[in-house]
C-alpha cells in the first residue's frame, strides 16, 4: 500500500486535533482565568531506503535516502501569559498579577486556579463558584502567616470570616483583602484584625499541570511538586482586589490557526484522494 495514503491519514488526525484545541480556545475567550493552548506537530518515523556512506579513497560520501511516514501531535502547550484585568469592584474578586495559583480544596481534593471570582458563603467561608474552599494560612499575633515547609499542605486552612472579634464583644463590620493576600477584618469598635493570609502555589513546570475542569489544574509528575507560599514570595505575584483575570486567548491568532488547520486538513485529504487515484490506475492496468 502507498506510504502517502497513511501519511495523509495522519495529517487528517493531527489537523483535526489542532481544530479541537483551537475551537476550545475560542469557546473560552471570555472565561475568567482561562489559559489557551497551542498544538505542536512532529514527524513520525522515516523509512530508510538507502543508508548513507562515508567518503573513501577517491569516492565521496553519500547521504541517506529516507521517506517520512507521516505526522503526529508532539504536544499541546498551555500558554500561561498574563490575561488582562477586568475591574468588578467586588472585594472578593482577586486577580494574581504575576506567577502563581490559588489553592482550592473541594471534598478533600486539591486543585489550583487563576480564576479569582470568589465569594463568602452563608457560613462565612471564602469559596470559588464551584463551592471549593479557598486555602490560606493562619496568622500569628503580628499578622504574619504561620507556615512550615513550602510543600506542606497541612498548614493550609479554610478562610472564614469571624462573627465577632477575638474577645467576643464587637461584631464584624467589614473586611478587606490586601495585595499581600492578608484578610483584615474591621469590627464595630473600629479595631482591625488580620484573620488569615491567602496561600499561593507555584510549580517548577506549570505547563506540566493537568487540566481538571472548571478552569482548574491538578499536580502531575511533569509539573513537579507544589511549592506553597504567599503573595510576593519568590516569583509569586501580588493580588489585586476588585478585579479578575480574563482569558488570555488571542482571537486574531486563533482564527489564523483555524485557517491553518483547515487548509492542512484539506491538503491531507487531497493526498488521500491522489493516492486512491494512483491505486485505481494500478488496478486498471490489468484491463
Amino acid at each position: 500500500m502507498l506510504r502517502s495514503l497513511f501519511a495523509g491519514i495522519s495529517g487528517l488526525r493531527v489537523n483535526q486535533t489542532m481544530l479541537d484545541v483551537t475551537g476550545n480556545n475560542i469557546a473560552n475567550a471570555n472565561t475568567a482565568g482561562f489559559k489557551s493552548s497551542s498544538t505542536v506537530f512532529s514527524d513520525t518515523l522515516s523509512q530508510m531506503l538507502t543508508a548513507g556512506s562515508a567518503a573513501g579513497a577517491g569516492v565521496g560520501g553519500s547521504n541517506p535516502i529516507q521517506v517520512g511516514l507521516g505526522v503526529q501531535v508532539a504536544a499541546t502547550n498551555t500558554n500561561f501569559n498574563q490575561g488582562s484585568a477586568q475591574t468588578t469592584g467586588r472585594p472578593t474578586d482577586l486577580m494574581l498579577q504575576g506567577d502563581g495559583f490559588y489553592v482550592i480544596n473541594r471534598g478533600g481534593t486539591t486543585t489550583y486556579t487563576r480564576a479569582g471570582a470568589f465569594n463568602f458563603d452563608p457560613n462565612g467561608d471564602l469559596v470559588n463558584p464551584g463551592g471549593g474552599y479557598v486555602q490560606g494560612y493562619a496568622v500569628d499575633a503580628s499578622g504574619d502567616a504561620v507556615m512550615s515547609t513550602p510543600s506542606d499542605a497541612s498548614d493550609l486552612i479554610n478562610i472564614s470570616l469571624p462573627a465577632q472579634d477575638t474577645t467576643g464583644t464587637y461584631d464584624l463590620q467589614s473586611y478587606e483583602i490586601g495585595r499581600d493576600g492578608k484578610v483584615t477584618c474591621t469590627f464595630e469598635d473600629g479595631s482591625k484584625e488580620v484573620i488569615a493570609q491567602i496561600a499561593i502555589a507555584d510549580f517548577a513546570n506549570p505547563m506540566g499541570l493537568n487540566k481538571s475542569g472548571e478552569t482548574s489544574f491538578s499536580e502531575s509528575t511533569a509539573s513537579g511538586g507544589v511549592q506553597l507560599g504567599i503573595s510576593g514570595q519568590g516569583t509569586r505575584g501580588s493580588m489585586i482586589s476588585g478585579a479578575i483575570e480574563m482569558s488570555n486567548v488571542d482571537l486574531a491568532q486563533e482564527f489564523t490557526n483555524l485557517i491553518l488547520a483547515q487548509r492542512g486538513f484539506q491538503a491531507s485529504s487531497r493526498v488521500i484522494t491522489t493516492s486512491d487515484q494512483v491505486l485505481e490506475e494500478l488496478v486498471n492496468i490489468k484491463r
